[in-house]
């Protein structure tokens, strides 16, 4: 049986709940049960202070996910933080830049989805709009958030995929529906990167690599709509096609 192909997908502080928690580190099961029907084995990356230990896991793993989560510190990308920005969370910022980073320069394949887009912009470059109504007052709406009447797999806006790209080759160019629960988004495109989708007021809605390296990210949250939506799970497998030829035992055979 061929090894399957180990995805780190990184966590997120929860704060310590007073005789309850200590600090820990979580994150979605969904993202886990998603990676894994596509072929995936699931390895949750803790939020390290140790570099060192962090690089001997991120060499151990053949793909990175950058899954969704609360907003980056505009430290990262050099700007004084605005009252419209909300709850940060400064070692996951410091992990998931690192990650992407070595990923980027060994064209190890990327997936990010909704903050992992902002993570990705920013790890290479790029900045973000703290806040979207501070961008443009006749911007759409963007932040759908969860209810007890909203699903997070409900189709709330459309967006343009860009012909030519590898988003495009994987599930079409065209229009797409997608779900959408963001407040902030790409201000300053990174260096490196090319927008593969834009939403109807001309948000970035995704970006990929200039080369043929598997470094993909989206706005929206595609792990919710892999049961309705057969291009969403194209996404992933073709994501796991490539952490496959990625992996060496593989690769070889």
């Amino acid at each position: 049986m061929s090894p399957r192909p180990i995805v780190g997908i990184t966590t997120q502080t929860l704060e310590a709940i007073l005789g309850e928690l200590p600090r820990c580190w979580v994150m979605s099961q969904r993202y886990v049960d998603v990676l894994t029907s596509v072929g995936a084995l699931p390895w949750v990356v803790p939020l390290s202070h140790d570099m060192a230990t962090l690089r001997a896991i991120y060499e151990q793993l053949d793909a990175v996910f950058l899954p969704g989560g609360v907003d980056m510190d505009p430290d990262q990308y050099s700007e004084s933080r605005l009252p419209a920005c909300g709850v940060t969370d400064p070692d996951r910022d410091r992990v998931e830049v690192a990650l992407v980073q070595w990923a980027m320069a060994d064209r190890k394949p990327v997936l990010a989805v909704c903050r992992g887009v902002q993570v990705l912009n920013v790890a290479a470059g790029g900045t973000l709009y703290q806040d979207l109504a501070d961008w443009c007052e006749a911007a759409i709406k963007h932040d759908y958030w969860p209810n007890e009447v909203r699903q997070r797999r409900d189709l709330v806006h459309e967006i343009s995929i860009e012909e030519g790209t590898q988003l495009a080759t994987i599930i079409g160019a065209g229009t797409a529906t997608v779900n959408s629960m963001h407040h902030q988004g790409i201000k300053q495109l990174a260096p490196g990167l090319v927008v593969n989708a834009r939403a109807p007021d001309g948000l970035i809605e995704g970006v990929e690599g200039r080369d043929d390296s598997f470094l993909i990210g989206v706005q929206w949250h595609p792990e919710e709509l892999v049961e309705s939506d057969p291009a969403m799970r194209r996404l992933f497998e073709s994501f796991i096609e490539q952490a496959e030829s990625y992996h060496p035992e593989v690769a070889a055979r």
